[in-house]
Parts: structure tokens; C-alpha cells; sequence
């Protein structure tokens, strides 16, 4: 869909009965909203009415659309983005309002269906398509990205992709929200999720800046109903807001719209109610040939690029505007890289990026050279050798949507992660050496990816929302992609082998403690949960959440208490 189609004035403005709901109400099918009169945002004045009740949703363009498998359309709606999963539900529910999903959800209570929801399409397992879900909720066409003036925040539907709500923000409003890199990928898992991306380090995660959610949850009699969730202390249903702002998604209800207020915002004036992101930044892309990487060089390289994370990591900072990506493929690629994007309206900024990249080549006694093969989600970038310079748009569109991998229809994917407060040890590094040199493995695709963490993020405690990553430097992630069912067993098996390799001093998985800390749950991996590959005896939810799971485990139990919203890693009942 287009980014001129986003939340236009004439697009869907009125929309009567279960959506127009107020902060902290709820709505059963069939009764009127009730209203409640929490605090406005802190900063702005009191509302002109009593009550700071949200714009009504858009009204709808379309009926929900009903797809069943004799519909030419079934096989496209019965899967995302890894090919791995495919889905064989009953039906596919195509929705454009919250009255459509409310009236949905209340269907599958009703009848005692199995739901799960798809927006962007990005997860990772098989929680959306899998063979007990009867019916899927496509969320995909629920995409108004708007100002809410009663609530003095951004209204973004669940099924809004990222470059989308960034276009509109900042064209319109010139603001945004600090989210992920990848274009395709939806607010409703991205956010609930944590939400991490290129400008984390300077404004920390999507959900510090989110105000309030509405979600259509089932209770214990089987009714379902609408509820509004802000974070204003007075709010009944607080902890609901608290638990979309790193629960994961498909665990309490289906989210419907989210509203984005950064904390400390002052003013009534949609400028002011967000971040700005940085009107300039530079661009820098730098590789090195496989063929002249030695076991030093990798380590020098690794262990450089952890050092810097671990000393420059604290919030504030001239490099808090600094996002780093070090790219160590497998050798069949050809080429390792290094992307780096930095905040170019910094004092000093262009030599602040030499100096780190001089800091990470530090001893690195092999050439660089231009990105001239694709590694991981992006594509070739040669242009980028010699850092450029420009506007912040263009570079969150040319990032966002050089990443071909992930939106390849033809490709299957397997992914790991792992959050490091301390530098990798040289044996971790030997054995990503020792993984990335095999030759049973040849695959351009397969990967270990070290990301720049920290600054921002860890100036938020770790209750205060649901992430409980607070204290981390950079983030791992290890990947694969492949195009055949027939080179499953090979990728599976040598991403397994080697993250568990990497933290076999733990038990095989990178648990809570003074160097590593869990697991990021948008990269979900259904491993954590099998002691055959988890040997720590760390379960899966204390990799994820840490000191913030039993805090989940009471909002589900109030809010999903039949657990209806369930896949194989979703929040339990406690």
C-alpha cells in the first residue's frame, strides 16, 4: 500500500460502536464503551471534555473478507515471510476495522477456535501458521497512521509497516518513532515485542515512546471486548499497556491500534509530541575479502568491535547517534562487512566516524574494500565505501528496503540471538572462526550478526517496561537463509551447532549474569525451549524476560484467563 494511502483525512474517518473508547475503558459486543477520565499526558493541559478519549478508529473500507481454501487467494494469506511455515487454517479473516475484529474474536470464543494473527508477516517460527490455528486474523489492511488530538499521540494500526509510519510521521509531522530497520515489518509484533532499530542508541526502543494500546482481549465467560490501555498512573488497565511493551505478541489479546508520546514531550502540537530524528547521517559500508581473513584478523576485528560497544555504551554521548553492524558471513560469501549509520548533526561527526571504524580495524592487518556482495538482509553497496552523507529519510528508505533476503518469497530462515553486556571471549570468537570456515556449509546466506546496543536503551530501568534488556552493550544474532526444504537439516544444524558452541560454558544458550543476558523474543527460536539444545536449565521465559515474567503471568491471567492467545512460546498462566 502506499505511503499516500496512510491515514488520509478522507480514508475511514468515522467509525461508530466498539472502537471509540476511552483510556482505560472496555466494550463487550453488544454495550456501549464506558468511559474513564485518566490524566492527560504528562506536559499538556487538561482535555477541553472530561475524559481524554481517543479519536474513533477509521471507519472501514470493506467488510472483513472471508478466504477459505477453495479461494484462488488462500495460498498467499497462508504465510509470511520464512517459507518454512505455511499454514492450513479453516479460514483467513481480512479485517479493516476493530468492530471486524472484535466481531471475529468473538466468533472463535464462541466456537472454540484456535486464532492467531498475522500483520507484517516477519515471525520467526511457526506461531502464526501452524497446523492447530482454524482461523488466522490479517491485520495486513488496518494501516491509518494519524494524530489523535485528544490523546496528544500518533494512533498507528496494528498492521502499519514501518517505513510506512515513518514516511507519515515525519513527512507530515516531521517526527518519528525509533523502530526497526526492515520496511515490511508490522507495528503490531514489531512494538509489542520491544521494538529495537537504527536510532536506539540515541532515543532507546519503540516502546519507551508508546502511550497506549487498545487490544480485544477474551475473559473468562468467553466474551471478548475492546480495551484502551495508556500509561497514566491513575489507568485501571496499565499493566496491559505495561505488558505491550516487551510481552511478545499473540499472548493477551489481538492489538489493534498503538499511540506514540514520547515520556518526556511537552505541548499540544503534533511536533512536539515525538522525537526528531536527525535531519542528516552518514552512511559507511566497509568489507573484507574472505580470502585474506586469517583466524587473527577475525579476532582482532571481533574483538575490537565488542571492546568499543563495551566502553561507549553509556546513555548520552557523541556517539549515542552511532548503530553498528559487523558482518561475519560465512566464508562462502566471499566478503565480512561492517555498516555503520551515524548521526551527521553532531559536532565533529565525520571524523567521529573515522574514529570508529579506526577503532575497530585497529590491528586488523588485511585491506578493506567495498560491500560488493549481499550479506544478510542487505544487498551489495559499494557506493558506501567512502562514507556518504544524507537526509535521514533517504536513509531509512534505502536501508529499509535494500534488505531483498528478508521479503524474498522463495526463502527459508533459521535465527538465534543473544544479549552480551561484556566482550565475547577469544574462545566464543574460535568458535565462530572455526563455524564460518566450514566446508560442509555453502551458503552466502548463513551468518553470525553483531549489532550495536546500549546508550538510550540502558537509561530505562528494566521494570519499567516489559523489556527487561536494560544493561546491554550489542546484541547477537545468528541467521541462515536458504531456498530449498531440501537444505533444511544442514542450516538448522550448523546454526545450532554454532550458537550452542559459542555459549557451551552455559549450557548452550547465553543466560542472565554478568556477561551475557538472555534472548531477544522478536527473534524467537522454539530451541529455548528444548533441554536437548537448552542445557542451562534457564527456561526459554527467563531468557526473554527475566525478572519481569511473573509480572506478565499475572496481566495474562486477567486478561486472556482461558488462555485463548497461545503458541509455543506465548506467556503461561501462573
Amino acid at each position: 500500500m502506499s505511503t499516500e494511502q496512510i491515514g488520509m483525512p478522507s480514508r475511514r474517518r468515522i467509525l461508530g460502536g466498539a472502537a471509540a473508547l476511552g483510556a482505560g475503558a472496555v466494550v463487550t459486543v453488544g454495550a456501549g464503551p464506558a468511559l474513564a477520565a485518566p490524566r492527560p499526558p504528562a506536559g499538556t493541559p487538561a482535555p477541553a471534555v472530561p475524559g481524554a478519549v481517543p479519536q474513533p478508529g477509521p471507519a472501514p473500507e470493506f467488510g472483513a473478507a472471508t478466504v477459505t481454501p477453495a479461494d484462488a487467494r488462500y495460498r498467499d494469506l497462508v504465510r509470511g515471510m520464512n517459507q518454512r511455515w505455511v499454514g492450513s487454517p479453516e479460514s483467513v479473516r481480512v479485517v479493516d476495522s476493530t468492530a471486524q475484529v472484535l466481531a471475529v474474536v468473538q466468533e472463535a470464543a464462541r466456537a472454540g477456535k484456535k486464532l492467531t494473527v498475522h500483520s507484517g508477516g516477519h515471525c520467526y517460527e511457526d506461531f502464526v501458521f501452524n497446523a492447530s490455528t482454524r482461523i488466522v486474523l490479517d491485520m495486513s489492511e488496518m494501516t491509518s497512521v494519524s494524530w489523535d488530538d485528544r490523546f496528544k499521540a500518533f494512533a498507528v494500526e496494528a498492521g502499519a509497516t514501518l517505513l510506512d509510519v515513518y514516511e507519515r510521521l515525519y513527512k507530515v509531522w516531521g517526527v518519528t518513532v525509533p523502530g526497526g530497520m526492515c520496511y515490511s515489518v508490522g507495528a503490531g509484533g514489531h512494538v509489542s515485542g520491544g521494538g529495537w532499530g537504527m536510532l536506539a542508541r540515541e532515543h532507546g526502543l519503540i516502546v519507551d515512546h508508546l502511550y497506549a494500546v487498545e487490544v480485544v482481549t477474551v475473559d473468562a465467560a468467553g466474551t471478548a471486548r475492546v480495551v484502551v490501555a495508556t500509561r497514566e498512573p491513575n489507568d485501571p488497565e496499565r499493566d496491559l499497556w505495561w505488558a505491550h511493551t516487551g510481552g511478545g505478541g499473540g499472548n493477551f489479546g489481538v492489538i489493534t491500534r498503538y499511540w506514540f508520546r514520547s515520556p518526556k514531550a511537552v505541548g499540544t502540537a503534533p511536533g512536539q509530541a515525538l522525537l526528531r530524528p536527525p535531519a542528516e547521517v552518514f552512511i559507511s559500508a566497509i568489507s573484507w575479502d574472505w580470502a585474506q581473513v586469517t583466524e587473527a584478523a577475525l579476532t582482532r576485528l571481533t574483538r575490537n568491535f565488542g571492546a568499543w560497544h563495551v566502553a561507549n555504551s553509556a546513555p548520552g554521548g557523541p556517539y549515542g547517534g552511532l548503530m553498528s553492524f559487523l558482518k561475519l558471513n560465512h566464508r562462502s560469501n566471499g566478503q565480512i562487512g561492517l555498516l555503520t549509520q551515524m548521526d551527521a548533526t553532531v559536532p565533529n561527526a565525520e571524523q567521529l566516524l573515522h574514529d570508529f571504524i579506526a577503532a575497530v580495524t585497529e590491528g586488523v592487518d588485511i585491506p578493506t574494500g567495498p560491500v560488493t556482495t549481499a550479506m544478510g538482509e542487505h544487498g551489495p553497496m559499494p557506493e558506501y565505501y567512502t562514507p556518504q552523507r544524507m537526509p535521514w529519510l533517504q536513509s531509512a528508505r534505502y536501508l529499509g528496503t535494500t534488505n531483498s533476503t528478508l521479503v524474498d518469497p522463495s526463502l527459508r530462515g533459521d535465527y538465534k540471538s543473544a544479549f552480551h553486556k561484556r566482550n565475547l571471549t577469544d574462545a566464543q570468537i574460535a568458535t565462530f572462526w572455526k563455524h564460518l570456515t566450514r566446508t560442509d556449509l555453502d551458503n552466502p546466506g548463513a551468518m553470525v550478526l553483531l549489532s550495536s546496543y546500549g546508550g538510550a536503551v540502558n537509561a530505562v530501568a528494566p521494570g519499567a517496561t516489559a523489556t527487561v534488556h536494560r544493561d546491554s552493550v550489542f546484541k547477537l544474532l545468528f541467521q541462515s537463509y536458504w531456498p530449498s526444504a531440501a537444505d533444511d537439516a544442514v542450516n538448522i544444524g550448523w546454526l545450532r551447532d554454532a550458537y550452542e558452541e559459542t555459549y557451551r560454558t552455559t549450557g548452550g544458550v547465553p543466560v542472565p549474569g554478568d556477561t551475557t543476558d538472555g534472548c531477544y523474543v522478536n527473534y524467537c527460536d522454539i530451541d529455548l525451549n528444548d533441554p536437548q539444545h537448552n542445557r542451562s536449565g534457564v527456561p526459554w521465559y527467563t531468557l526473554y524476560y527475566g525478572a519481569n515474567y511473573p509480572r506478565l503471568q499475572q496481566v495474562k491471567a486477567k486478561y486472556d484467563p482461558k488462555d485463548r492467545f497461545n503458541h509455543g512460546q506465548s506467556i503461561r498462566l501462573p
